[in-house]
């Protein structure tokens, strides 16, 4: 049986984190360097976390030197796992049901394709209950650019699964649950972007499933 790569983004598809990754960003900033920002001119959604460190470090002037970037989410992966049980954040809706049912579907491979670095990745998705059922992932630790992060989750499913061949419909359930969001949400104030879509409610997502 030939297997499918279902590859799936973190903030706004799986969780809602209630603003921490936002002011653990703060406060690595303050903690780093010194300065406090509220970061309302930086954009976020849909940047990976190295590139919204570089946006950070460039609008104050701070070399972007591999160096500071890594001392900045050092301090952010830090700041995180604090900020996450302060929050009231939540696994979105249908969430854990999806994941339960595509889980025993032997020849699907569930993935991570996200902005987020891996440890950050593994501390939301860990916190919220859901980190044991992806196998591998693409993260910002692989390239800033989340454009160039689909070759690296094609690479780590054939070294784990053999031949990049026996994946030949990869998809994004970004894309796949844009399109089983309800048009009220859709016209939310907290509507998605393009590549960040928010989670349909648990009856949209059943009608996902038996697509797969």
């Amino acid at each position: 049986m030939q297997k499918r790569l279902l590859l799936f983004d973190i903030d706004g598809t799986l969780i809602h984190s209630g603003g921490a990754g936002v002011e653990a960003l703060k406060r690595a900033l303050t903690e780093r360097f010194g300065i406090k920002d509220d970061l309302h001119d930086i954009e976020i959604a849909g940047m990976t976390d190295s590139g919204i460190v570089i946006s950070i470090l460039k609008k104050h002037q701070i070399p972007t030197t591999a160096d500071n970037i890594a001392a900045f989410l050092d301090s952010y992966v830090h700041f995180l796992s604090l900020e996450l049980p302060r929050r009231k954040g939540k696994l979105l809706p249908g969430v854990l049901e999806l994941l339960e049912k595509l889980k025993t579907r032997k020849h699907l491979v569930l993935g991570l394709l996200t902005g987020n670095v891996s440890r950050g990745a593994q501390l939301k998705l860990g916190h919220y209950g859901v980190w044991h059922f992806f196998e591998f992932g693409a993260f910002a630790d692989d390239h800033h650019n989340r454009n160039e992060l689909g070759a690296f989750a094609r690479a780590r499913a054939k070294e784990k699964h053999g031949t990049v061949a026996n994946f030949p419909r990869t998809r994004s359930m970004s894309s796949a649950t844009r399109r089983a969001i309800s048009p009220a949400e859709k016209r939310s104030a907290h509507a998605p972007s393009p590549s960040r879509p928010v989670l349909g409610a648990a009856k949209n997502w059943r009608s996902i499933i038996p697509r797969f």
